[in-house]
């Protein structure tokens, strides 16, 4: 009996330790080298202390700020202990009422706005913690941004040309703007 119960305990005990303790040591420990900011949360500081992830979004729904996208997680939106789209349907009336719920509240902080809305404000992303919004979105807030903060219009331009990262490798996605970026950089805009 121990002749077979033997083998399985001494090839239990090597692969806990290879593939519980080795690997993952050796894994983070390449992360930590290779990429270090990424393995640590990609953490934006600010005046010192931390005020978030470049790769998490935050909502902001204050008139002076940029809004980024809606978030469909729960129970709270951009809970990153659970990450989610809204599963609803493009048919789904619950999905068509939160857009229209999120146009009008936009065009409620801004009525002088164009009337059409780019998409990427009116919906949610697929994890629910998008960080970014696209340039279109961003240009679209522009007016409001301005406004309430009384600056001038090109330099908060220039800061999201700033913010603005371009497609990955020249080819995939679409150039984003990070929202949180953006926004504490505006505050410093305020400041001088």
């Amino acid at each position: 009996m121990m002749k077979i119960i033997r083998p399985v305990l001494v090839s239990l005990i090597v692969f806990t330790i290879l593939t519980g303790i080795i690997y993952p040591l050796a894994v983070t420990g390449l992360a930590q080298l290779i990429f270090p900011s990424q393995a640590n949360g990609s953490i934006i500081v600010n005046n010192g202390k931390p005020v978030g992830s470049a790769l998490i979004g935050q909502p902001f729904d204050d008139p002076k700020y940029f809004w980024g996208r809606l978030s469909a997680t729960a129970p709270f939106p951009y809970n990153s202990a659970s990450s989610s789209g809204s599963n609803l349907a493009q048919s789904n009336p619950a999905l068509i009422e939160q857009a229209k719920a999120r146009i009008s509240a936009l065009q409620k902080a801004d009525p002088q706005a164009p009337a059409l809305v780019p998409a990427d404000l009116a919906t949610a992303s697929g994890s629910g913690l998008d960080p970014h919004i696209s340039p279109a979105s961003a240009e679209y807030q522009i007016h409001r941004v301005v406004r309430i903060r009384g600056i001038d219009e090109a330099k908060v331009r220039a800061l999201i040309a700033a913010y603005s990262e371009p497609r990955q490798f020249g080819i995939l996605g679409e150039p984003t703007v990070n929202v949180l970026k953006l926004n504490l950089a505006l505050d410093d805009l305020g400041k001088e």
